[in-house]
């Protein structure tokens, strides 16, 4: 029997692993193994919310282990270290506990097809501090922990009832992860108050989000970009665009022109790059992303064998532009590669992939959400805001739920957290 391995659990793999484990593993035309050095998985787009504690890992997350039972494949914890690709193995780390006590040791699993699907990073580009005193939103743990930095200086504030010291953040990137978080804070700000605070508010709270370009949200339509500044300076959100950051240290940023925004808590979330260890590797070609180059079926130009897709594939456009790194992105790659392995199998003929942009949305909070759909359908994007923006936000969401355990499931699913959101906090509190 023939062995698929996937690695990386993102939107693009646990799709991808369905996908084919409907396809081929039920039938037990071939073995599907996941690996993902985490044992949950949240959709990206969410790590935000979870950051900010308005949703919980237990009720919004899938169990990649009780996930691979009731979908006929194989779920394998632990990180990618090295590919053999003379042997066609891959070697993962030895995993260890919290006082680094062996769990496993390093583990060598063969594959006839490989797919690497492990996202994206935050690129800090070298900027001194970052890596000290920043948080970042990569990944599930990530957002966990900042929220538990969050949970103590909610305290720390609201204990301040003389002096009204107020809580200083600081982000810097104005993409849809920077913006999105600081409309979340806000709001968490004014829920801590029913939530056993009753001196935290929104007035309390001084967010910074600092752009080095000059408009927040570059990569999207200037239309977008201005209606979601309105909605933010409405909120008293300080948007500090043209601003490079030449240093984080431990009371805050210091900018290019040596001017020090101060901060309790910083953010890093501008820019995006694969993860350093697949160029590292010395394996692939990359590119300045550190993506892994690919060819027209999303195969690497190295090896045929070796797939790859979502945020660390490089693909590159007929107009020279590369495919954006977006959930869409890995939703429409996970398509295409499910179909290309399936006709190896069946020794048919590939599919070519294209990339369609459908738009883009940001969804500030309970606030508002704006946005573009259509995208490359039409010659001109069409713009949506308020309820008809957040339904279409919801749908993405939805799909996503839809595709990873079908559709009665999926529904079952949504219900189930629509209940949830009904009787439990709205604001996480461990």
């Amino acid at each position: 029997m023939k062995r698929i391995v996937v690695v990386g659990g993102g939107a693009g793999g646990l799709e991808l692993v369905t996908r084919l484990s409907k396809s081929l593993g039920k039938s037990e035309k071939a073995e599907i193994i996941l690996v993902d050095r985490s044992r949950t998985h949240v959709w990206k787009p969410l790590l935000h919310e979870v950051a900010a504690g308005v949703i919980d890992k237990s009720s919004d997350g899938v169990d990649y282990r009780m996930h691979a039972v009731k979908h006929h494949y194989r779920f394998e914890l632990g990180e990618l270290t090295h590919i053999n690709r003379n042997d066609k193995q891959i070697v993962l780390n030895t995993l260890k506990d919290e006082k680094g006590h062996e769990i496993l040791p390093e583990r060598h699993i063969s594959y006839d097809y490989l797919v690497l699907a492990m996202g994206s990073v935050c690129n800090d580009f070298g900027t001194p501090g970052v890596k000290d005193f920043c948080f970042t939103l990569d990944s599930l743990d990530q957002a966990e922990q900042f929220h538990r930095a969050l949970l103590n200086q909610l305290l720390r504030i609201n204990q301040s009832e003389v002096d009204k010291t107020t809580l200083q953040v600081g982000i810097v990137g104005a993409g849809a992860t920077g913006t999105e978080l600081a409309a979340q804070l806000h709001h968490i700000a004014n829920l801590a108050k029913a939530y056993g605070m009753p001196e935290m508010s929104s007035e309390r709270l001084n967010v910074t989000i600092i752009e080095a370009g000059q408009r927040i949200l570059p990569a999207l339509p200037e239309k977008i970009a201005g209606s979601a500044k309105q909605a933010l300076t409405k909120l008293g959100i300080t948007l500090r665009e043209g601003t490079m950051v030449s240093e984080a240290t431990e009371e805050g940023f210091i900018t290019s022109d040596n001017e020090l925004i101060k901060a309790d808590l910083m953010v890093w979330s501008a820019g995006v790059k694969a993860p350093d260890f697949l160029v590292e590797m010395d394996v692939f070609e990359t590119n300045k992303a550190n993506q892994i180059l690919v060819n027209k079926y999303l195969q690497s130009t190295v090896d045929e064998y070796i797939l790859v897709i979502g945020d660390c594939a490089g693909f590159e456009q007929e107009d020279g532009s590369w495919v954006p790194p977006r959930a869409q992105s890995a939703h429409q790659m996970a398509s295409t590669a499910g179909k290309n392995i399936i006709n190896m199998f069946k020794n048919k003929s590939l599919e070519t992939f294209t990339y369609k942009d459908y738009g883009s949305l940001v969804h500030l909070s309970r606030y508002s959400t704006v946005g573009s759909l259509m995208g490359a359908l039409s010659n001109s994007s069409m713009f949506i805001e308020g309820r008809l923006a957040k339904l279409v936000y919801v749908s993405l969401y939805n799909n996503h739920q839809f595709t990873v355990h079908g559709r009665l499931k999926g529904l079952m699913t949504l219900l189930s957290r629509k209940v949830s959101n009904i009787v439990r906090p709205k604001f996480k509190l461990h």
